[in-house]
């Protein structure tokens, strides 16, 4: 077997481990730590896939994804931690034949790219491993080829039973592609479970951060925990506001600023008329941005910043003043 060193990968691979039967876990890891000289890539990582599943590995560029592939496949060994695996395919970003040739200073195109990686996923579709894993398998397919590269993967795993482990740190390609989502946030497991409720309920601010656009603002508690509808008071701005019920151990104490979380698609627009329990708070439009089938929307509410996103803007331009409503059922304490 090739080696590489541990900033490239040069090689696929196919790994037979032990067999595991398809009613049983695929993949386990315990407490999975792993580190190249000084520098940690993954710090005590703990996570159970499924068989049947695609899981979407997702985080910042140096989060450790490649390492959690790696190390999922057999390719890499650990510092610590054990993990259980069934057969395995590795599939590194770069396929091996193009690459080579870009080391020889022969260029190789994306589509000869794309074509390389789309017969190699298809060899791993075709293989006996139960675990496939991917490392950023769509970055050189164009919108088409990588709709119909995610079908195929998606039908293989309901209808083989395969779990499917790819990388990206696209997190458009997570959303209504991957089961599950593990988001990774420097070495660490910031969040693991299905991607509506990472997306929905992040438990952290640096996992609502890099999980798609989300207002994450420090304010502090201003009832008791024991009180169905906390209330709040932003630090910018100087707010009150209500959340829903909440699990009261994610409150913090009481005279201590967390940080909350709203999506700016959750946050509603209009001039007055809207439902009182919203958290109404009166902004200026300080900028509005065409972003397609929606409309980005910041806004300044008395010093607390937020974005909102609307699929129609009319009426509203930039300088003028409107109503924010904040539901309190869509706003996240964090951790």
């Amino acid at each position: 077997m090739p080696k590489s060193d541990d900033n490239s990968i040069l090689f696929f691979a196919r790994f037979e481990l032990q067999f595991v039967p398809f009613f049983l876990m695929t993949l386990k890891f315990t407490d999975i730590s792993k580190r190249y000289g000084n520098r940690w890539a993954l710090r005590d990582v703990s996570f159970e896939a499924e068989p049947g599943r695609v899981v979407g590995v997702y985080g910042l560029n140096g989060a450790g994804k490649t390492s959690l592939l790696r190390i999922a496949a057999g390719v890499e060994e650990v510092n610590s931690g054990t993990i259980e695996r069934t057969s395995a395919y590795f599939l590194p970003t770069f396929p091996e034949a193009p690459l080579l040739k870009r080391l020889r200073g022969v260029r190789a195109d994306t589509a000869e790219l794309a074509a390389t990686q789309s017969a190699m996923i298809d060899e791993a579709l075709k293989s006996d491993a139960k675990l496939l894993c991917l490392d950023d398998p769509f970055r050189f397919f164009d919108a088409g080829e990588r709709r119909q590269a995610m079908e195929k993967l998606r039908i293989a795993a309901r209808d083989s039973g395969k779990l499917v482990l790819f990388a990206t740190n696209s997190f458009e390609q997570i959303l209504g592609f991957a089961d599950d989502l593990l988001v990774l946030v420097g070495g660490y497991l910031g969040q693991y479970g299905p991607a509506s409720e990472v997306y929905n309920s992040p438990l952290t601010a640096p996992v609502a951060s890099v999980t798609g656009r989300c207002n994450i603002f420090e304010a502090r508690r201003l009832t008791s925990s024991k009180t169905d509808l906390p209330e709040f008071h932003t630090i910018e701005g100087g707010h009150r506001l209500f959340t829903g019920p909440l699990d009261r151990t994610r409150l913090g104490p009481i005279n201590k600023n967390i940080p909350l979380a709203i999506r700016p698609e959750y946050i509603s627009l209009s001039f007055g008329a809207s439902f009182p329990e919203d958290n109404l708070l009166k902004a200026i439009v300080t900028e509005v941005s065409f972003l397609g089938p929606m409309t980005l929307v910041r806004l300044d509410a008395g010093g607390l910043e937020l974005e909102a996103l609307v699929l129609r803007l009319i009426g509203l331009n930039v300088g003028e003043e409107c109503m924010v409503g904040l539901p309190p059922n869509r706003i996240t304490v964090l951790s």
